[in-house]
């Protein structure tokens, strides 16, 4: 048991909204989540580029830039993308990421944002949290209200245990770093600097749009890379929006996960309430969490105090 007498609750009561990736297609969206916000006690504040559009992107790359500057300047203690997209990956090399790590922001976001919370982990291992996105979640027609709620919980430093339904877990009971998140995005990562070097972590993962072969594929590529074998679990979360074709023959994402599990030989755990989904859990990237698995149920312990001690090896 840790003492956690010492630890102050973190302060959450305002979120800086940028757009790191691409272009917000809807402006009112940005306006429903500020008011949605508001009304969970958040105050908002709204990077003046973040309605810039350049080609597909949300302003050239050197606006985008800088409003990752402004962002760590500004006194609003958590930062959450707008939306994701495409984008982040090319600015990965201008990065300051030890002023970022230094400014103690809490950054949230996902889809093309894990690329910067991996980056943010591999260069610095600070922790940032895969979670909402304004526009699409706080700025959707109707807000999913566990989503909502786990957010709030998870920014007030009160979310401790996420317990989820799973279909089909191995048994697990381990502790290990946290990472992950967009399928691809992790994928793309391999090979360059920003590649968290995890051995013994829980990773997570989740993708849109991807056929079943394409996520075995990417999978496999982590696999025979070395670092899917290394770790203590691997999490899925949802896998969406994709069609199965007429010479499939039956093969599909049940087909993947018998095949990884046969492969791989690490716990796998479907069910992860987490994707391009409404309803999605806020997960620290970075955090040691604790990982429980029981019939029909799964259970992330997210104590989140451990990780300030911790050092990064």
């Amino acid at each position: 048991m840790t003492d956690h007498t010492h630890y102050s609750v973190p302060d959450a009561s305002g979120i800086y909204i940028f757009s790191p990736s691409s272009a917000v297609p809807d402006p009112e969206s940005l306006e429903r989540a500020t008011t949605r916000l508001n009304a969970m006690g958040f105050k908002v504040a709204i990077d003046r580029t973040a309605l810039s559009q350049t080609q597909r992107f949300a302003g050239t790359d050197t606006q985008r830039l800088a409003a990752f500057g402004r962002a760590i300047k500004q006194k609003l203690p958590i930062v959450m993308a707008s939306r994701g997209g495409y984008g982040i990956t090319r600015l990965l090399p201008q990065l300051d990421f030890k002023a970022i790590a230094d400014s103690g922001k809490r950054f949230v976001g996902q889809s093309d944002f894990t690329a910067f919370s991996l980056a943010l982990l591999a260069q610095t291992g600070a922790v940032s949290y895969a979670g909402p996105s304004a526009c699409s979640d706080f700025g959707a027609k109707k807000t999913e209200i566990l989503t909502a709620e786990i957010f709030g919980e998870s920014m007030r430093g009160e979310l401790e245990i996420l317990s989820f339904e799973t279909q089909d877990a191995d048994v697990a009971d381990c502790r290990g770093v946290l990472w992950g998140g967009n399928l691809a995005m992790l994928t793309s990562l391999l090979g360059t600097p920003y590649m968290p070097k995890i051995k013994g972590g829980i990773l997570f993962v989740e993708d849109v749009g991807e056929h079943p072969y394409r996520i075995e594929r990417m999978l496999n590529q982590l696999a025979q890379a070395g670092i899917l074998g290394k770790q203590k679990a691997l999490l899925l979360g949802g896998f969406t929006q994709y069609k199965l074709a007429e010479h499939d023959q039956g093969y599909d994402l049940k087909s993947v996960i018998a095949y990884i599990r046969k492969t791989v030989g690490i716990p796998v755990i479907t069910g992860l309430p987490f994707g391009h989904t409404p309803m999605k859990a806020t997960l620290p990237i970075g955090a040691k969490i604790g990982l429980a698995t029981e019939k029909g149920m799964a259970h992330l312990v997210l104590d989140e105090h451990e990780h300030e001690h911790d050092h990064a090896h």
